[in-house]
């Protein structure tokens, strides 16, 4: 999995040569005894990719799919394929959680703020996830890059994610996993719209229904997740996130653990003393507060946040540069991101199956002195010793991005 211009139907080979066998949702043959391959699209005839699609470079990697840059081959149109490899499907779970994200993404509408959802292909290695590219380049990127960042742009980009969000609701999906990351430009156009790109963790559910699956990425989990007891309101409350970070460049709720996250969640005190927030309208204050609402119960709903005044009058929002202090911190904490995921990306490489499947053994070997916590030193040398083949200034960029975060 090194070298990521490989094809995923070919990464996928090679993963199957080596692990496919010992995975036990896998059927023998009677006749030749061998193993077969598991169908994950009961729906799908089974097809190689790479006669429909020329596969390029990895654009990106999850937890399960790696994402390629993918040409048809007919029209020459650039598109995403995101190729889940069989062999981490080890279970019936995993299996219905790839079923299902093909199924959201069948059923959701097309809309100008959801990446457009092409076809799902599947051959006996992989499951391919055919879609619309988006080439402009992740949220915050496109914020710091700018020369100024208002409280009117943010009210915009908070407009598109509750459209996704009430598009969701309207066709019983809840998305449990807004975040930033989540968003892309379209193109580099200055208008280019912004979309939703990853529905991995969506879930269909009827009214009423409540669920306790604790899924998302710590930062915008709402109470009600770390209680085990929630429906779709919990995407407002990571919308809300959302537009706090937005607004000020930081989470509202952070510790340097995830325990402490969640302590810090749980408690919901929001800090709204903290520059640039003295600066920044009531009506802004008041919408964030409203989605960070506890009790789910009078939580907004999407509806609800979409006709609060603040985005009804977003073209009014003040468009006075909220500073300099809210773009570092901004890119300070895109950095800590990108360093997680190049993290994720080394780990997936460099450690076997085994290793991967027991992150805390992970952590313990990077963790030499065991006092919990990975140091600077600890993460440099832990790179080295997982072989990992960043060069020293791309490891100090990682460094940097870690240290940084200790300010917010």
């Amino acid at each position: 999995m090194g070298n990521c211009c490989r094809s995923p139907a070919a990464v996928a080979r090679e993963d199957v040569k080596s692990n496919f066998s010992g995975h036990d949702h896998n059927r023998k043959d009677a006749g030749a005894g061998k193993k077969v391959p598991i169908t994950v699209l009961t729906d799908v005839a089974k097809e190689n990719i790479e006669e429909k699609y020329l596969v390029d470079r990895e654009l990106g990697r999850g937890e399960f799919g790696v994402t390629y840059l993918c040409i048809d081959r007919d029209s020459r149109e650039l598109l995403a394929c995101k190729s889940i490899s069989k062999r981490k499907l080890r279970t019936a779970v995993d299996i219905e959680d790839v079923r299902r994200e093909v199924a959201i993404m069948k059923h959701l509408p097309r809309s100008s703020s959801i990446v457009t959802f092409r076809e799902a292909c599947e051959d006996d290695n992989a499951v391919h996830l055919v879609m619309e590219l988006c080439e402009g380049g992740e949220l915050f990127d496109r914020i710091v890059a700018r020369g100024h960042y208002t409280e009117r742009a943010a009210a915009e980009v908070t407009r598109t994610i509750m459209e996704v969000v009430q598009l969701c609701h309207k066709h019983g999906v809840i998305h449990r996993d807004l975040k930033p990351e989540n968003f892309l430009f379209a193109n580099k156009k200055e208008n280019s719209p912004l979309k939703a790109i990853d529905f991995g963790l969506s879930i269909f559910f009827k009214p009423g229904e409540r669920f306790s699956e604790i899924v998302g990425s710590p930062y915008y989990m709402a109470p009600e997740v770390l209680k085990r007891n929630y429906g779709p309101e919990i995407d407002i409350w990571s919308a809300g996130v959302i537009l706090y970070i937005l607004l000020c460049g930081v989470p509202p709720f952070w510790a340097e653990s995830e325990q402490g996250v969640a302590q810090a969640i749980i408690r919901g005190i929001i800090d709204f003393k903290r520059d640039p927030w003295p600066s920044i309208s009531e009506s802004a204050k008041s919408l964030v507060r409203q989605m960070l609402e506890p009790d789910p119960k009078i939580r907004l709903t999407a509806k609800q946040v979409l006709e609060h005044p603040w985005l009804q009058n977003a073209k009014k929002a003040p468009n006075v540069p909220l500073g300099d202090v809210v773009k570092s911190r901004l890119k300070q904490f895109s950095m800590m991101n990108r360093f997680k995921r190049k993290a994720l990306r080394v780990i997936a490489e460099f450690l076997s199956i085994e290793e991967v499947e027991d992150v805390k053994e992970m952590f313990k070997k990077i963790d030499t002195d065991n006092d919990g916590i990975v140091s600077i030193e600890e993460l440099k040398a832990g790179l080295h010793n997982f072989g990992s083949q960043l060069i020293e200034s791309e490891v100090q960029t990682l460094v940097e991005a870690v240290s940084g975060t200790d300010r917010y």
